[in-house]
């Protein structure tokens, strides 16, 4: 247990070396590592199949000087498999794709003979020293230890400053001054609205009941966005560290963190994490002899995407129906168990430990005006290199989806880009050169959000893209108003009687006038913000909504609804393929003679023209 911060340091010294090699090629000593992306985008690839191969190809070589280092997500999930290889005195060389072979060319290549595998080879696309993000345009703080260190060992995380602002915390700031080191940093919490942290932990603070609690939202719902599971398996003490201090600021002795069940190797990491902070003296009892007691419980959420509000999610927690309740009291007055509680998102947490050992100014200096520091994104889609990740506020889409993403799948043409997940709104090509912020986003109909970034192209449909999301929010709806519970139903009727060609004419001044009744009338920030997909769809492509409810055509041919086929007489060879096909037996016709659909009971399903093979199928 380590009792003081001197002891914390002494840790931190016998840990130097392996951090200088880590982070600069630049250890002196004779040991070579191989850092393996062992995250679930990892693991998924194969990536445990490559550790065993290289952990028995190690051994059957008798390569002592070799360390094998399991670590979390880089962010560079389009390449996983992915290999790191640190040799003292060289810069770090990262490997993608790495398949069996690879990883025994790697040993016997670049470990044994110098010879780097340039077929291999992958360009690291961040930088953890510039702040500007000139470089590289990304630059890492809640991700800076992602991919770098063993999420499994607090010892590489306190070679990597870990808990060092836990200990200056304790031994040289009042709450108050951890405070106001957040408000003046300017971090907004970084899972929804924005709202300033500080001013956050300081309405809790100034509660006079004893008894307050701290709680981690880790209930990460959005479709495609993958960015607090990501920092939960590669760095969970940052986050444990964040929220401890938060307690220290707070006046809170216990920490939850709500996360979803479905995330089982974060829970697994967090659970190891948590043992590994309770031994070293982090949590618990008169913590690092400050007399400050906090410690921290797990809880499993089902997977609601309500429970992402603050105030479901604290019903959640209590153990009863994830539904929010109106605000005032603000959670920070009356939360879980009916006393003052904090709920903060993992990145916004990540970000704390960051802030205290640098400070407020450095913080501040990164960003804009108004959005300060750098923000995690789940770049998704049709974008060429799919992954995580952390740039500066102020970086514009066309340089995350161009310059980070590699540009649009297969070149094809940039349509629109989804922020904020399916609270958020779509951005159109007009628009790629919107600087990432708050007020930018709020400004073009959409929002921040938590960092899921869909890039869809020339193929996307707009009016299929607001359909999805409505009847996801429409499924995840907790039933408690009548806006959300029954409009985001109607709405999704109505979208879904356009994708049909059934529609009325009036049908978006319908969609216009009930999305907008739903925003102003809704419960909760889930209800309030549903109808943004498809406003703001509607506001960038209302000549594509337009086809779709005039001309009964689908432009990207997504909508087959719309879409009436029929059989080329002279092209039919009658080998019978689209009637065993048809799902509802709409085909008719006898072997090697013409075949005939019977449009009465056609659903446009494709499923025929899909099929032949002799392009005997007519689409109008």
């Amino acid at each position: 247990m380590i009792k003081d911060r001197n002891e914390l340091l002494e840790i931190k010294k016998m840990q130097n070396e392996m951090r200088l090699l880590r982070e600069l090629g630049g250890g002196k000593g004779k040991r070579i590592e191989l850092l393996v992306g062992l995250a679930t985008c990892g693991i998924a690839a194969g990536g445990r199949e490559i550790y065993e191969e290289l952990e028995s190809l190690i051994s059957d070589m008798h390569l002592s000087n070799v360390d094998l280092v399991k670590v979390g997500c880089i962010g560079s999930c389009y390449c996983e498999p992915t290999v790191q290889v640190n040799i003292p005195g060289h810069a770090p060389i990262y490997y993608g794709y790495v398949d069996l072979e690879t990883a025994g060319r790697i040993l016997n290549e670049h470990v044994l003979q110098g010879k780097i595998l340039k077929d291999k080879v992958v360009p690291m696309t961040f930088n953890r020293t510039d702040p500007s993000g000139a470089k590289k345009k990304q630059y890492r703080i809640a991700l800076k230890n992602c991919g770098n260190i063993d999420p499994e060992r607090i010892t590489e995380y306190i070679a990597f400053d870990g808990y060092e602002a836990l200990a200056k915390v304790l031994t040289e700031m009042t709450p108050l001054d951890v405070i106001h080191v957040l408000k003046e940093s300017g971090l907004r919490g970084r899972g929804g609205g924005g709202f300033p942290t500080g001013l956050k932990w300081q309405a809790t603070n100034q509660q006079k009941n004893p008894q307050k609690y701290m709680i981690c939202n880790a209930d990460e719902g959005d479709p495609g966005a993958y960015m607090d599971r990501s920092l939960l398996e590669g760095d969970p003490h940052s986050v444990l560290e964040g929220l401890i201090i938060g307690g220290y600021a707070t006046g809170a002795n216990q920490g939850i963190i709500y996360i979803r069940a479905e995330y089982p190797l974060a829970i697994a990491r967090l659970n190891t994490a948590l043992d590994q902070a309770r031994d070293y003296g982090f949590l618990g009892k008169n913590i690092l002899g400050s007399g400050f007691d906090f410690d921290i419980e797990i809880r499993l959420g089902a997977g609601a995407f309500v429970c992402g509000e603050e105030t479901a999610l604290i019903h959640s927690v209590e153990g009863k129906r994830g539904e929010p309740t109106k605000k005032p009291p603000y959670p920070s007055e009356e939360g879980y168990l009916h006393k003052p509680t904090t709920v903060n998102n993992v990145e916004t947490l990540a970000n704390v430990p960051e802030i205290i050992n640098k400070g407020a100014e450095w913080f501040a200096s990164i960003g804009t005006r108004n959005s300060k520091g750098t923000k995690v994104f789940a770049l998704v889609g049709k974008v060429k290199n799919v992954g995580l990740v952390e740039v500066p506020m102020g970086t514009t889409l066309r340089e995350i989806i161009y310059e980070i993403g590699g540009g649009i799948t297969d070149d094809k043409a940039f349509k629109a880009v989804q922020t904020g997940g399916p609270s958020g709104g779509v951005i159109s090509v007009d628009y790629l050169d919107t600087p990432i912020e708050y007020e930018s986003l709020r400004s073009l109909g959409t929002m921040m959000g938590s960092g899921g970034m869909i890039v869809m192209d020339e193929d996307n449909c707009m009016v299929d893209i607001a359909k999805f999301y409505l009847k996801f929010t429409m499924d995840e709806s907790c039933g408690k108003c009548t806006p959300c519970r029954i409009g985001t139903k109607r709405l999704y009727e109505l979208l879904d009687s356009i994708t049909k060609g059934t529609a009325s004419p009036n049908v978006l001044e319908q969609l216009d006038m009930l999305g907008n009744n739903i925003r102003n009338s809704a419960l909760c920030g889930l209800g309030q913000t549903a109808p943004n997909p498809v406003l703001s769809t509607m506001k960038y492509f209302e000549e594509e909504y337009r086809m779709h409810v005039e001309e009964k055509t689908c432009p990207t041919g997504i909508c087959k609804g719309l879409f009436r086929y029929s059989v080329i007489p002279e092209k039919c060879v009658g080998c019978t393929a689209c009637r065993r096909v048809c799902p509802v037996g709409c085909i008719s016709g006898h072997p090697k003679q013409v075949h005939f659909i019977d449009l009465n009971l056609c659903i446009s399903c494709g499923a025929c023209f899909d099929a032949c093979k002799f392009n005997a199928i007519k689409k109008a």
